[in-house]
C-alpha cells in the first residue's frame, strides 16, 4: 500500500464538473492498493496517518496531529501510485490490485479513519477525477507499507 499524504489548507475533487468531496484544513490522501495488501495493512496505514504529527505547534515545530488541529481528510483512490517505471517509457501497473478487492480495501481504509473520529470525504473509485488543492508548506509524505 502506498499513500501520498499532503498537508493542505483546502482540497476538493470534481467529477464531470461536480464537486463530490471537499475539505478545509487537513490531509489530502492519494491511496494506492497493491497486490498482496490486506485488511491488516490498511489498518496499519490508517493508524499511522491518524497519529502522524506534521502540523506546527505554537513554537513552529511539527508536533501536532490531524486530530490536534481538528483537520479533515479527502481520500482519493489512485492505482497509478503503484506504477513500475524501471523498464521502458510506459509505466506498468501490474502491481496494482484490481477491483473489486482494491475498492473494498480502499473503503475499509476510509472506514478506519472515520472510526478514529475523522471527517472523511472521498472521490469516486475508478472515476476520472480532477483534484484541486492548496498544499500547505508544501508538506508531502509518501507512506509505503
Amino acid at each position: 500500500m502506498r499513500v501520498v499524504i499532503q498537508r493542505v489548507n483546502h482540497a476538493k475533487v470534481n467529477i464531470a464538473g461536480k464537486t463530490v468531496g471537499k475539505i478545509g484544513k487537513g490531509f489530502m490522501l492519494l491511496v494506492g492498493i497493491k497486490n498482496g495488501d490486506e485488511l491488516s495493512v490498511v489498518k496499519k496505514a490508517a493508524d499511522k496517518i491518524a497519529k502522524m504529527r506534521i502540523f506546527e505547534d505554537e513554537e513552529g515545530k511539527t508536533n501536532l496531529s490531524l486530530k490536534d488541529v481538528g483537520g479533515e481528510i479527502l481520500s482519493v483512490s489512485q492505482f497509478t501510485l503503484m506504477a513500475n517505471t524501471k523498464k521502458g517509457n510506459r509505466p506498468s501497473f501490474v502491481d496494482a490490485m484490481r477491483p473489486p478487492k482494491s475498492k473494498e480495501l480502499w473503503e475499509d481504509f476510509n472506514k478506519e479513519l472515520e472510526a478514529d473520529g475523522f471527517h472523511v470525504e472521498t472521490g469516486e473509485f475508478g472515476a476520472d477525477m480532477q483534484v484541486d488543492l492548496e498544499n500547505d508548506g508544501p508538506f508531502t509524505i509518501v507512506l509505503d507499507l
